[in-house]
Parts: C-alpha cells; structure tokens; sequence
C-alpha cells in the first residue's frame, strides 16, 4: 500500500517579529495567501505602511504544492535578502505564505553575509511561534444506519476520527440516516475493520471522493 501523499504546510494567521542588528531595524511579516495576487496586495499594503523605510524586501511561495515561488532584494546587493528569505520558507516546508522583511538602515554597513543572516534571521524569529496548518488528502466514506442507531455511530466516527487523522462531514437524514467521515487512505481499511467489528457487519462504509483539506497542527 503507498503511503498518502505529503504537502506543504502553510501557517493560520499572520506573524511578525522585529530584530536590530548594528542599528538596523528588520521588520519581519509573514501572512498566509491564497494566491498570487493576494501575495502582491499584502506587499504593497506594508509598503505603504512602512513607505519611508530604505528597502522591504519579500519572498513568497504559493501553490498546492509548493511549486510557485518568487522573491525580491529591492535595492540590496542581489541575493542578501529575497533568496535568504526564500530559503527559510522552504527549508520550513510552507507555501501559501508571503513574507515581508522592512529595513530602516541605520548607518552600518553589514556586507553581504551580514544582509543574508538578517533577513533570514528575521523571517525565520516572526516564524517560530507561527501556529501551523498541515494540508492532507482525505477520503469521504459514507454509513447508512437506521436512526436508532445514528447517535451511537456517530459517537464511534467521532472518537475514530480523533484517533486516525479524519475528521467528520454533515449527516444526512432520509429514510436512513447517512453518516459522514472524511479520513486518509491509508486508513480505510481500518475504518471498514472497525465499522465491521461494531456492527457485526451490518454497516459496510462506501468510498467516495477525495479532496485536500487543512488540519490544525
């Protein structure tokens, strides 16, 4: 059986950290985005915020998967400060995330090494208390139960689902009520083993669509 695919992470609410290194102020922001062009509003809303500082330097990776990325130095020596910040939101495995590094110079020159380890260090601070959101594959499976009985089932999903990584749908009630859990692939047939086991094999779930959801770390 191959094991369920994994997928970056992205953080649920904004951070921000400040640092001084030699009298320069980093101002470290880091937002979670949906897309690309969020990314761009969240930059230009804290240059205009912070308009008078000398550089906000920012890097972004967004995607399912990770796979689009962008960065700028805005006037630093090319590669201290966008690729840096880049770095540390890969090395963190993240996507949908923005961040903004704005520098007030305070008369010190740091050198290139100088540049990278503080605007690295700057995201990486305004990361460390992020609260994390972990993205998974799940899949729908569906019981039908007589409504008698969906309150007792509905107690097992519940307890099943905190101890397997799944995580409740809506009920449906009809002539029968219809139970919902969304729970990873891998697994499945443990849900069936245990669904079987309860019910003396009365209740047989049925597979249905897979979808990525987001998972409080």
């Amino acid at each position: 059986m191959t094991s369920a695919r994994s997928y970056p992470a992205t953080i649920a609410a904004g951070v921000a950290n400040e640092i001084v290194i030699k009298k320069s102020r980093f101002i470290a922001t880091v937002e979670p985005v949906t897309s690309v062009d969020e990314a761009d509003a969240v930059i230009a809303r804290l240059r205009k915020q912070w308009w008078d500082a000398r550089h906000n330097c920012t890097a972004m990776v967004t995607g399912l998967l990770g796979d689009q990325a962008r960065s700028s130095d805005d006037g630093e020596p090319s590669g201290t400060a966008g690729i840096p910040m880049l770095e540390v939101l890969r090395r963190r495995e993240l996507t949908d995330v923005v961040a903004v590094v704005t520098r007030y110079f305070g008369g010190v020159k740091l050198g290139a090494g100088g540049l990278v380890r503080a605007y690295s260090t700057a995201v990486s601070e305004a990361l460390d208390p992020a609260a994390l959101v972990r993205r998974q594959s799940l899949t729908q499976v569906t019981i039908d139960v007589a409504h008698a009985d969906a309150g007792r089932y509905d107690n097992l999903l519940r307890d099943w689902a905190g101890h397997h990584g799944a995580t409740l749908g809506d009920a449906r009630y009809g002539a029968v009520a219809t139970l919902e859990i969304w729970a990873p692939a891998d697994e499945l047939p443990r849900l069936a083993d245990d669904l079987a086991a309860a019910s003396a094999g009365a209740v047989v779930p049925v597979r249905g669509v897979e979808r990525i959801v987001d998972v409080p770390a």
